[in-house]
């Protein structure tokens, strides 16, 4: 009886895909990243530099999806648990709101789905359907297809395939639809979490420590021999990718170093692309060559020069609005170049000028706006600081800073307050879980951290002992040791 179950299943699908399975072939590894990259393209972090909180959970999401891709190449493996994801998509050329939650006025929606497909192609399938994203390009990608369309795969069935229990029973598989039960009746607290997971984490972090030293002691070599501020890193990369671009680093200053010595009092950080930040940093991309990185730290001279007009130009915005300070913060704006923010702060330099506003010189002075280009009106953000549109109204602006000035300077106020009272408790934490690093995701607030560690104080978890803890948004182990917990965990029994 029994045997015949898996053409039964195949048959099903056939009738979801009629055009793909009589043609279909496995897709490899580098296929399906390549089926992906409209998805990547509508969910990728860096998209979503003005809005932190998202930015953080796409990446969280891409980092789980990225295993469940992984282990359904490992050969010999029989089913995964259902993985439940989240993603906030941009609005492409390519998507559509139909039957999805609608684009906010941030152009982004949120889209949940649970992946329990069982091999590459139904997966990349599930997950662009999902997303209202086109497969028609994947059909470039079997090599047997050339003239069946694909407009039948175009969105999943709203019904999902049902199976018989008894199916489970005798096969062995897991039932997804049992799984995704489970996890619907019990929540997950931080003391079952750290049981299941302690152990695993522990490992990790054992294994990692001799490229942790390493990784040390290549970022304090490299820092002495070229002078610079720091070295960091945009992306939560594992240490052993970190290792492999100071390594990189290091070749380039053996061959070269006058060259990179120009980078003297600077910081260099490791991001997706080479250039300048909007505030002075180095930044080399991590897929580029080393002529790239010559080439650009030949430059330097040039980017100082430039570094020196733009800051002429933000005091020159900051006389125009009485005293306000102009500022660029990397947790909560996108990543910009150097020449994209000058661009950006010379538009509004010009309106502001044509405009002929008004304001008390100096009567702004302490409080604090950054720039933004996709928005059009005005706010105050709950750090105190006012977010400005590139392209609002002049006359709106005049009045929406006069009424909010009393607001932000209690907003920074409390700012402050917080800030202190958060590295108090970051200290307390880590000295009493003997933690050897406690530290946050840059979506977490202060007021999130501050309420996350008062919470820890009152546990007792030996399982922290020696560990690093990240606070984040999701429970996670890194691949290196470090374990993720999120901000607002739950404790106590589980919830039925």
């Amino acid at each position: 009886m029994f045997c015949h179950l898996r053409p039964m299943r195949r048959l099903c699908l056939e009738k979801i895909f009629p055009h793909w399975f009589p043609f279909s072939r496995a897709l490899s590894g580098a296929e399906a990243v390549n089926a992906l990259r409209p998805f990547y393209f509508a969910v990728h972090p860096d998209f979503f530099g003005q809005h932190p909180v998202e930015r953080e959970i796409n990446e969280n999401s891409l980092k789980r999806l990225s295993v469940y891709l992984e282990n359904l190449q490992k050969p010999g493996f029989k089913s995964l648990k259902p993985t439940q994801l989240t993603f906030y998509v941009r609005e492409t050329d390519q998507s559509s709101s139909d039957g999805q939650e609608p684009f906010s006025t941030s152009g982004f929606r949120a889209v949940k789905f649970t992946l329990h497909t069982r091999d590459l192609l139904s997966t990349v399938l599930y997950i662009l359907n999902s997303c209202s994203l086109s497969v028609e390009h994947i059909q470039s990608l079997n090599t047997n297809v050339h003239t069946q369309p694909l407009k039948e795969a175009k969105r999943m069935p709203d019904r999902p395939i049902k199976w018989d229990k008894s199916y489970y029973s005798f096969t062995g598989f897991k039932d997804p639809d049992e799984d995704l039960e489970q996890v619907s009746r019990v929540e997950t607290t931080l003391t079952s979490w750290l049981d299941n997971n302690g152990k695993s984490a522990v490992k990790k972090l054992k294994n990692s420590l001799p490229l942790r030293k390493e990784l040390d002691r290549l970022k304090d070599e490299l820092s002495h021999q070229l002078q610079l501020s720091d070295i960091r890193w945009q992306r939560s990369w594992g240490i052993a990718h970190r290792c492999s671009q100071l390594h990189s680093l290091s070749r380039l200053a053996q061959q070269n170093l006058e060259t990179l010595k120009k980078a003297k009092g600077c910081t260099i950080i490791f991001t997706d692309r080479s250039g300048m930040s909007a505030v002075g940093h180095v930044m080399l991309g991590t897929m580029d060559v080393h002529h790239h990185w010559t080439k650009l730290f030949e430059r330097l001279p040039s980017y100082f020069d430039l570094r020196r007009r733009l800051m002429i130009l933000e005091d020159q915005i900051s006389y125009l609005l009485g005293g306000i300070q102009v500022v660029y913060i990397e947790e909560l704006q996108p990543v910009l170049t150097l020449e994209e923010y000058y661009s950006l702060l010379d538009v509004f330099y010009n309106r502001l000028l044509k405009s002929r506003i008004l304001f008390h010189p100096r009567s702004l002075r302490g409080l604090q706006m950054i720039l933004n280009s996709d928005r059009y009106a005005p706010s105050l953000h709950e750090l105190g600081h006012f977010n400005i549109p590139t392209l609002c109204d002049p006359a709106n602006l005049q009045w929406f800073i006069l009424t909010k000035a009393q607001q932000a300077r209690e907003n920074m106020k409390r700012k402050e307050e917080l800030k202190v009272i958060e590295n108090e408790l970051i200290q307390a934490s880590t000295k009493k879980f003997s933690l050897e690093k406690l530290y946050k995701e840059p979506s977490i607030s202060s007021i999130q951290m501050v309420d996350c560690c008062k919470r820890l104080l009152e546990q007792s978890l030996p399982y922290l002992h020696g560990m690093h803890l990240c606070i984040s948004h999701f429970y996670s182990v890194m691949q290196d040791g470090d374990l993720c917990i999120p901000w607002n965990w739950k404790n106590g029994e589980a919830i039925k």
